[in-house]
């Protein structure tokens, strides 16, 4: 069954079109759903937001999802709500990121003829492509379906966590086929081995390898027919058509499986994948789908989905609202991803095969985007998956000599800058999370920070990195700072004295780069000059000579969340501090530069929230005594630059840091310091929200008048106790309670104000009860 995008997320059965009545009845049951009614995947895939609308699970391996075939930054996902052509259905995606990857074990329904042997520049030209329409087209959370116009063919799909599930329907013909193409990529990826076993009438099998963003990427899949093919034929290279052979194996191979169809009838196929062997993928299939029943594994992905969205619960008259925060939820949970297969196996960064025993191993790790609000999210939601999120970063360090950047399937991208796992694991430990080699862990910390590479040996040598030395200067030295205060912290819990001194003392290396002059932070020259000429607005997406990743000194010049009464003596007042916030916001949105970072988006004058590294400045105001002016500019974010339409995220979503700032400032808090278990007090959206914390435990906050213009915090209550900090602690959340919001429309020149000081480590601002081995 069909629905509009809009008519399924506000209308639940609104009928376009039916796929018969295994299709109503699973309708009528989603007629009570409460959460998965309000998430609209398809928010986010127009403009630059690079989300998919595909079926998967949380967290699955699977992300089994339609490609347009266009290349293009705007199609990293394979997927552009601008475009009317699909080519093929695939099982592997990323979800908002800015390099195109992935989209492997691609399959596509046909009617008529078709050409194996044409290999064209653009895959729209495939002779097998075919028109589709928005208004025939739905997702919503482990389900996609759409009408091919052009073999008249209706297609549905699901999955389980290691498996894709396809359901087409076919018109009447002798010229039906289901097309596999593994030579099939996007972007940046290229095939470079690839093979098709067709093991009997019903069953084929096989591997895709490529390189791309992922330098060695494997993908093998098993796959099952509900109906046996009549006739097949292979092609290698797209140069010549074999009939009946059985194992074809070149650069790209493509399949061809020949049916007789009646009007109505449908043909089923299950796909199952893994990074190491068939075998594995087999025994995917086996395990998560035994059976045929399309419509019980689209009502299980839905159930697995009901009760992760469940977690958090919020009142609102506002429909919209619910469908942006339900729908930004829902991203948090498409990365990192499951990644040992059916036999607790991967693939490792070295390319051998690894085991994860007693544990679940994770990968695409987008860590210089989600350990801003991401991962600290997890830890309150994500419970049971933190330690072996934490276990995946340690197994990466075994494997490759160093803790991963940007992992992507068994393999390390070194995008981005800093090295963030430190802050996600350092968070998690003074949370309670220490099931895993603590002593391990600290060693891969301290070695990340000791290496030669990326940066680090001018670091170390100069206390900040030289402009001519190295690209990225000034984003890497403030971000090499942070990560040393994680180490620092961790070094002084472990009893480790002279490396929390040393490290400490590396964590204010952000000074360095800070000219008092114009209020920046700036690349310096070895020499100790300053770089010249400057230009706040300049920017450079050439990363070998850029002095800022991804923006400018407008945009990267905060970044010192773990000393923030630093930055504010740097400025040499709270007032002059307040002012150089409000001459960004007030800015012009010129970003200068011939070759200006596409990234840099979502702008309310210089403040850029489409790329993260601008994600906690709003909240900056706290520090200052301005808490009200925190309250004013989250709330003009959340408003301004979320919406519900396909255009709704206004940057690349990158693994769910976009969505986890949402979900965390509606809910009135926000981590600027991922590391160090404190939430900022900002602005709640919701009249009400209650988060199911595991244990029968729950955290609830309240905001008495909230409304679009009652933005401002009148006064707080944390378990009916006058509340006059601007901030609340995860140990404040996760003991349970009442966090109480009076709102108005008029700034509080009372609350906040005079907020009582940030309590050091030594006095609990870390968590450090064991809770969660």
């Amino acid at each position: 069954m069909i629905v509009s995008r809009r008519g399924y997320r506000y209308v639940l059965g609104f009928l376009v079109a039916c796929f018969g009545c295994q299709q109503e009845e699973y309708e009528e049951k989603t007629m009570a759903t409460s959460y998965t009614s309000y998430v609209d995947p398809f928010i986010g895939t127009a403009a630059h937001g690079h989300t998919y609308p595909g079926a998967t699970v949380p967290f699955g391996m699977v992300q089994l999802s339609p490609d347009n075939g266009t290349r293009g930054w705007d199609w990293c996902s394979g997927y552009h709500y601008s475009d009317s052509i699909i080519v093929g259905f695939s099982h592997t995606h990323l979800s908002g990121t800015g390099i195109g990857d992935l989209c492997d074990i691609s399959f596509m329904p046909a009617v008529g003829a078709v050409d194996l042997n044409f290999l064209p520049v653009d895959h729209q030209q495939l002779s097998y492509r075919s028109r589709f329409s928005h208004d025939k087209e739905s997702a919503s959370p482990g389900y996609y379906a759409v009408y091919l116009q052009d073999p008249s063919v209706e297609v549905e799909l699901t999955a389980s966590t290691r498996a894709g599930f396809h359901r087409y329907t076919f018109p009447q013909s002798e010229e039906a086929a289901i097309i596999l193409d593994l030579g099939f990529a996007i972007n940046w990826d290229a095939p470079i081995s690839t093979l098709l076993n067709v093991e009997n009438d019903s069953t084929i099998s096989g591997y895709r390898f490529s390189k791309g963003w992922a330098k060695d990427q494997k993908v093998f899949f098993a796959a099952k027919f509900s109906k046996s093919f009549k006739s097949y034929s292979t092609a290698v290279d797209s140069t010549q058509v074999f009939e009946k052979t059985p194992l074809t194996e070149g650069a790209m191979v493509k399949g061809k499986f020949d049916f007789s169809t009646e009007a109505g009838e449908i043909i089923k196929l299950k796909v199952g994948i893994s990074s190491v062997s068939v075998e594995a993928a087999r025994k995917s299939l086996q395990k998560e789908i035994p059976h045929w029943n399309f419509d019980k594994t689209r009502e299980q992905a839905d159930r697995l989905w009901e009760e992760q969205l469940s977690k958090i619960s919020v009142e609102t008259k506002d429909e919209n609202i619910k469908a942006i925060f339900y729908t930004s939820l829902y991203r948090t949970m498409l990365a990192p991803v499951v990644f040992s297969d059916a036999n607790r196996e991967y693939k490792t960064p070295g390319g051998s095969v690894g085991k994860a025993e007693q544990y679940m191993r994770y990968d695409i790790f987008s860590l210089w985007d989600t350990f801003r609000a991401a991962h600290p999210l997890f830890t309150l939601i994500q419970q049971d998956r933190v330690n072996d999120m934490i276990k995946s970063l340690l197994a990466h360090y075994r494997e490759y000599g160093l803790l991963p950047v940007w992992s992507l399937l068994g393999n390390e991208t070194n995008t981005m800058t800093g090295y963030h796992a430190i802050p996600v694991i350092t968070d998690a430990y003074f949370k309670g999370f220490r099931d895993y080699d603590v002593e391990e862990a600290f060693e891969a910390m301290k070695k990340s920070a000791m290496q030669d590479i990326r940066g680090t040996n001018f670091y170390r040598e100069y206390n900040y990195i030289p402009y001519e030395k190295e690209g990225q200067s000034v984003t890497k030295t403030l971000e090499y700072a942070f990560d040393d205060w994680c180490i620092a912290q961790m070094a002084k819990a472990l009893g480790k004295q002279e490396d929390y001194e040393y490290f400490m003392s590396r964590s204010g290396n952000y000074k360095n780069l800070f000219d008092a002059e114009t209020g920046f932070m700036r690349a310096r020259n070895a020499d100790g000059s300053w770089k010249i000429p400057f230009d706040p607005k300049f920017s450079d997406h050439n990363f070998d000579v850029a002095e800022y990743t991804e923006g400018n000194a407008w945009q990267h010049s905060w970044f010192v969340p773990h000393d923030v009464p630093g930055l504010i003596d740097l400025h040499g007042s709270n007032e002059t501090f307040i002012d150089r916030l409000d001459a960004m916001f007030k800015e012009t949105s010129e970003i200068k530069g011939e070759n200006a970072s596409v990234d840099i988006s979502g702008l309310i004058g210089q403040y850029a929230h489409g790329n993260e590294p601008s994600h906690h400045i709003a909240y900056l105001y706290n520090y200052a005594g301005a808490p009200w002016k925190t309250q004013e500019k989250t709330r003009q974010i959340l408003q301004t630059l979320y919406t519900s339409e396909p255009d709704g995220v206004c940057g690349n979503e990158d693994c769910g840091q976009m969505s986890a700032w949402y979900v965390f400032s509606a809910l009135g808090f926000y981590p600027v310091n991922p590391a160090c278990g404190i939430y900022e007090i900002g602005s709640p959206l919701f009249e009400e929200a209650t988060i199911r914390l595991g244990g029968g435990k729950t955290f609830t906050v309240i905001a008495e008048n909230v409304s679009a213009k009652n933005l401002y915090v009148q006064s707080v209550t944390l378990n009916d106790e006058a509340w006059e900090k601007t901030y609340i602690t995860h140990e404040d959340v996760t003991k349970g309670g009442v966090l109480k919001y009076s709102m108005g429309d008029q700034p509080s020149d009372t609350w906040g104000v005079n907020s009582p000081p940030y309590p050091s480590p030594d006095e609990k601002l870390l968590t450090s009860k064991k809770g969660h081995e």
